[in-house]
């Protein structure tokens, strides 16, 4: 846990409704914010520094490659902390607030005594500053997000979805995509979510979407990771000699170091509108094949001594969640979920 003396934070605020709501003052033990991983490059020649800002010199350092974290920890927080990593095109936002402007799944949870760790990962948000450029486009691609994400298939939404259709929400949830600033391997990401951990200490791992694959590899980096709780991702790491045709999860590992995701408790949620059968719509195609993934995979961890468990919210009687199960209307029912699902393992002391 980081330590620190800051003077003691209530933030006053209702939430209403469910078993994870509170009339009560949230008070903010510590909060901060701090950088992890990176790296430092250097540019050949020499540096005069009597020469004007605006001229290219050589001799330079660049600091790059970096996580960024916002942390707060409340009173009395429980034993481990919640790490939230975002995926694709979004930063910390994502598990901040909701398109309509809702608590998000930090607060709720914070709400609830965690300590949450919010990420903006290497090249992205407030972690911008990377060492190998990068193009960033401005294509206009508004309808394919909202296609591919399970909103609907544009301009129709989903019958039963569980996202606002008001144009006001709508526009702010376009708002919180996010371009990548440079060209970031996934090595740099995972490092820099294992340097989060060092500070953080012993904790729980959120990931969303295409950082899923992230929270794998981090955790057979990491022994600070205690549970990872997954909402759609889109990959997965197999064994060497066990990877499936489409895993999205590049080449198998080791099994040694697969062997580390069979020694902590995992969840992996996923939404709404995944078919069963092919479709004429790419979109959902791509989500019934990272779902049949999801389930081979946690039958091959679960088969090396895991405990992996894939729960398809409709099945369980939560419906019309799209790719954001996290913020959409429902949002605090899907987390009494995972409540459940944490208090089982025994992580919400």
């Amino acid at each position: 846990m980081v330590k620190g003396i800051l003077s003691t934070i209530i933030i006053y605020g209702t939430m209403l409704g469910t078993a994870f709501s509170q009339n009560s003052n949230l008070i903010i033990k510590e909060q901060g914010t701090f950088s992890a991983g990176g790296i430092v490059i250097k540019s050949q020649g020499d540096f005069d520094a009597t020469k004007p800002w605006n001229v290219a010199q050589g001799g330079q350092t660049r600091h790059g490659d970096h996580a960024d974290v916002f942390y707060q920890i409340p009173a009395k927080a429980k034993k481990y902390p919640m790490v939230f990593l975002h995926g694709y095109g979004q930063s910390k936002r994502s598990w901040q607030t909701t398109a309509d402007g809702r608590a998000g799944f930090s607060e709720i949870f914070l709400r609830q005594g965690f300590g949450v760790y919010l990420v903006d990962q290497p090249g992205r948000g407030d972690a911008g500053q990377t060492t190998k450029p990068g193009q960033i486009s401005a294509v206009p691609d508004d309808q394919t997000w909202f296609t591919q994400f399970r909103i609907g298939l544009y301009p129709n939404f989903n019958e039963g979805v569980q996202f606002p259709k008001d144009s006001t929400s709508i526009d702010h949830f376009f708002r919180m995509m996010t371009p990548n600033t440079g060209n970031v391997d996934e090595a740099s990401v995972v490092n820099a979510m294992s340097k989060v951990f060092d500070r953080a200490g012993d904790g729980l791992f959120f990931t969303h979407s295409a950082s899923g694959i992230i929270g794998w590899k981090t955790a057979m980096k990491s022994n600070h990771i205690k549970a990872i709780v997954s909402y759609e991702p889109g990959g997965f790491v197999f064994p060497e000699g066990e990877v499936p045709e489409g895993n999205r999860g590049g080449a198998g590992v080791s099994m040694a170091e697969f062997m580390k995701l069979t020694k902590m408790p995992i969840v992996v949620y996923y939404g709404d509108f995944i078919p069963k059968a092919e479709t004429d719509a790419a979109s959902l195609n791509f989500w019934r094949n990272v779902l049949a993934t999801a389930k081979q995979w946690a039958k091959v961890v679960n088969a090396h001594g895991g405990d992996v468990s894939i729960v398809l919210l409709p099945e369980i009687g939560i419906k019309g969640n799209t790719h954001f199960p996290m913020s959409d209307l429902n949002n605090k029912e899907v987390a009494e979920v995972l409540g459940k699902w944490l208090k089982e393992k025994k992580l919400d002391k």
